[in-house]
């Protein structure tokens, strides 16, 4: 095994703390890629990793030459990639926000894949924090400011938010016509991963953003359900306006206190900070600035 390769495995036994995922990633059995890293630390006579029956984890040299195999393999894709008719190829991780996936990416991902035939996607779904490095992911698509300092973080749209209520909803409590207004009213409930509690309502008034808590009879943390949940009359929500359009055209629900917009939402793709961007993320992350212009 030539050493780019054997790099290569190191890397990714490393980033998934397993010798299985690695292999599993890799599509290598299990044997190969336990033999590569044995005949790596060989050659270069230290131990890079420290093997439990549980986990495995870099040593101090492991770690420093984790960080030169990321470069060089960088390097070498780049180099490759220059080449008259080459095309960013291999496995590429990504984790996307549900909805976002559903009406930005999927519908247009045919064109991404029909570009780049040698990428091969994998895209999980999800509004959590992720450790990149850890779970093999190469970036992620998430809505809202991004809290992470150990990413670099590229926005790539800002979408337009509303507030909403059912027509059910509103013959119950009333139509709020001033923000005051909303101390006779309910919200549903969205707990977020990215603070660990309920997010409150948000909305602008005199260049100034007010939050606002009110009583709640159901919290959720899954998107779909916080929609659901206000179209069967059960409280205020607030969500970016292109997911709400179609049902707002057809009367199935309505916006509420449209003079007092919700700020807009930024939409970011965060990688990891300490490792180069490769080919296939790169072009991966330009056709995601495209497809939300």
């Amino acid at each position: 095994m030539d050493r780019l390769e054997s790099m290569r495995i190191f890397a990714r036994v490393l980033e998934r703390r397993s010798f299985t995922a690695a292999a599993e990633d890799l599509s290598l059995p299990r044997s190969t890629v336990t033999d590569a890293v044995k005949q790596l630390e060989a050659r270069l006579g230290v131990s890079l990793l420290q093997r439990t029956t549980r986990s495995v984890a870099p040593t101090f040299d492991g770690e420093a030459y984790y960080r030169n195999c990321l470069s060089i393999l960088a390097e070498v894709e780049a180099a490759e990639s220059t080449f008259l008719g080459a095309k960013p190829k291999g496995m590429l991780r990504v984790d996307v926000h549900g909805t976002l996936a559903r009406h930005f990416v999927l519908p247009r991902l045919p064109e991404f894949l029909d570009t780049y035939p040698d990428i091969e996607l994998f895209m999980s779904e999800g509004d959590r924090l992720v450790d990149l490095v850890r779970e093999g992911i190469d970036c992620v698509l998430r809505v809202g400011v991004p809290q992470d300092s150990d990413m670099i973080a590229r926005r790539i749209a800002t979408l337009p938010e509303t507030t909403l209520a059912s027509p059910a909803y509103l013959e119950t409590f009333g139509i709020p016509q001033t923000l005051d207004d909303l101390a006779h009213h309910r919200m549903i409930g969205f707990r977020s991963s990215a603070i660990g509690g309920v997010l409150p309502l948000l909305f602008e008034t005199k260049g100034k953003v007010r939050e606002i808590t009110l009583s709640m009879t159901l919290t959720v943390s899954a998107a779909e359900s916080y929609y659901a949940a206000c179209l069967r009359g059960m409280g205020l929500i607030q969500i970016p306006l292109y997911h709400a359009e179609p049902k707002l055209t057809s009367g199935e629900i309505i916006e509420v206190l449209p003079t007092f917009k919700p700020p807009s939402t930024p939409v970011s793709v965060l990688y990891p900070r300490d490792r180069q961007l490769s080919p296939r993320v790169r072009v991966f992350v330009d056709w995601l600035v495209k497809i939300f212009v």
